[in-house]
């Protein structure tokens, strides 16, 4: 089936209720319909049957959505909007060519280094250079970034840990109970180290060895959600191929944004049987831990804290797994916990959407630090990388004491094992 035929098939299914509107962040902020589900159904629908021409304000609709699926959990058609918006992007791509700068710059940015785990890394280490040498407060005073048109970019970079390579295998420190394949990701790998590093560390001490295929890329999603399918099915079949080479009972990711697509590789990849059991065993790490039998020997020292807990749509909405980021940190005695207020909405990071839509990002995330400000927690959770890069740029501004971790790095500092520490 073409791209324009996948589109009129499932935009049919559409009976425009209008019970996603209220649910839709882009239409609660503008209140109008094109930047609603049902209005891009309509236009997605108009698009594939060549009753509208692809031009840039059509184009501008679609490309505001945030792809935060919570139109589907409300959906009383079962519209697969996910799947909806990504084909209708796709068939854009066709039949809109990009400025040719601008294609330069998305094939730069998209295939030669998300694509190319070995050239992100080289990028890390250029740009932690760029940290430690000074040479950031140097561009930063002299107001480089913002002649360059690179100010929204450089202020999302988080400080880099030193890139030291991941061992292939991690062996259980407690007796062995199984073993699963962790996904380092392609962005999470190079500002988030330290989140892995805790996950392996918890893994390991409740009895799981942990493979770390060198062969691994970037999961995809970037690619996917932004057009270019086969791209990201090409991505898709190399992690299938460096996980597949282990008998693994199960592939993790720090990223609930990666975890969601790990888990629909098979919805992605329908004629691959490898997909599907791929996706059969993707999880998000929050989900994995508290659905594991720990080690009576292992347990976490108290930690008299405030705890902000943000929901990624993601772990929301696609994974349907957002309770379990709090079950795993009920697991630290004296930990006050609290939901991050307008948890159902999304907080307009959304992959890249935080870069390439700056104002509306910022708009939808001014609730959530209005209620930070207010309640001043001594650290917000999210179990999302692209959420904690744009979640903490705000907090900067508001409250530089608040951190932003993941729920795992609260684990792993508080974990103790009877007889050790």
């Amino acid at each position: 089936m073409d791209l324009a035929s996948k589109i009129r098939h499932e935009a049919g299914r559409c009976v425009s209720c209008g019970l996603c509107l209220p649910h839709c962040p882009t239409y609660r902020q503008m209140r109008t319909e094109n930047e609603s589900p049902r209005g891009r159904i309509a236009l997605m629908r108009a698009i594939a049957g060549g009753d509208l021409p692809v031009t840039a304000r059509l184009e501008s609709h679609l490309s505001l959505c945030l792809t935060c699926r919570s139109c589907e959990n409300v959906c009383p058609a079962n519209v697969r909007y996910g799947q909806l918006i990504d084909t209708a992007r796709a068939l854009i791509e066709t039949r809109r060519p990009r400025p040719r700068v601008q294609g330069l710059l998305r094939r730069l940015l998209m295939d030669q280094l998300l694509a190319r785990p070995r050239n992100l890394r080289l990028l890390a280490r250029v740009l932690r250079f760029y940290q430690v040498s000074g040479l950031q407060r140097v561009a930063r005073v002299t107001h480089l970034p913002s002649l360059l048109r690179l100010e929204q970019w450089e202020a999302q970079l988080p400080p880099l840990s030193r890139q030291v390579p991941w061992q292939q295998h991690y062996p259980a420190q407690a007796p062995r109970r199984g073993r699963v394949g962790l996904l380092t990701g392609c962005i999470s790998g190079i500002v988030d180290h330290d989140t892995l590093t805790a996950t392996i560390r918890v893994l390991t001490t409740i009895g799981f060895d942990v493979h770390v295929p060198s062969r691994q890329v970037c999961c995809g999603a970037l690619h996917q959600h932004g057009g270019e399918p086969k791209k990201a099915a090409a991505l898709m079949r190399r992690n299938i191929e460096a996980f597949g080479a282990a008998e693994l009972d199960a592939i993790v990711s720090t990223a609930s944004g990666c975890a969601a697509t790990l888990a629909e590789y098979g919805v992605y990849l329908p004629d691959d049987a490898g997909a599907r059991v791929f996706s059969a065993k993707a999880r998000e790490v929050s989900d994995f831990l508290t659905g594991t039998d720990w080690p009576t020997t292992v347990h976490c020292a108290p930690l008299p804290i405030r705890v902000a807990v943000h929901d990624p749509c993601t772990l929301t909405n696609v994974l349907h797994a957002n309770d379990e980021p709090y079950r795993l940190l009920q697991r630290i005695p004296a930990l006050e916990l609290r939901p991050l207020p307008e948890n159902n909405l999304c907080c307009g990071a959304a992959g890249v959407y935080f870069l390439t839509h700056s104002q509306m990002a910022q708009d939808l995330r001014a609730p959530k630090l209005a209620s930070l400000a207010q309640w001043a927690p001594d650290a917000v959770v999210t179990t999302n990388i692209g959420c904690a890069l744009h979640l903490a740029q705000g907090i900067r501004t508001i409250n530089p004491d608040i951190k932003i971790v993941h729920p795992v790095i609260l684990i792993a500092k508080q974990l103790q094992v009877a007889g050790g520490s």
